[in-house]
């Protein structure tokens, strides 16, 4: 609920209307994002696709027809797209069987591959 700054002013980060809620924050180390909707379709894109804020309403991730964002995760291309199921067992999927998921920002996405979790999370 509150956002704490360094500097005596203070700064707008991201000003989110009602109904609207922030949902994802995470540290970008990486080359690539891998987002999922709730609508369980994943799509990888560039993270230069993303672009840098300095203030605003945000920016479309992902297109959905319902429903919103259910996860994201920033990763090396080079390393694979990982996750970790419900027995804690790491799944991963390298950069030539992304293929199929890897696209633009804004784009729909596909449906995950086979073992990726049902609650739609990396993990």
């Amino acid at each position: 609920d509150d956002l704490l700054s360094s500097t005596r002013k203070g700064r707008a980060a991201l000003n989110v209307e009602p109904p609207s809620i922030l949902k994802i924050v995470t540290q970008a180390e990486g080359d690539h994002i891998a987002i999922i909707g709730e609508n369980r379709k994943l799509l990888v894109f560039p993270l230069s696709e993303a672009p840098r804020m300095a203030r605003g309403k945000g920016v479309r991730m992902q297109r959905y027809k319902d429903g919103g964002v259910a996860d994201a995760k920033v990763f090396a291309l080079k390393d694979g797209l990982t996750w970790t199921d419900a027995s804690n067992r790491v799944f991963t999927i390298e950069k030539a069987e992304l293929k199929d998921w890897i696209g633009h920002r804004a784009e729909a996405g596909r449906l995950p591959p086979r073992g990726f979790p049902r609650n739609n999370r990396f993990g």
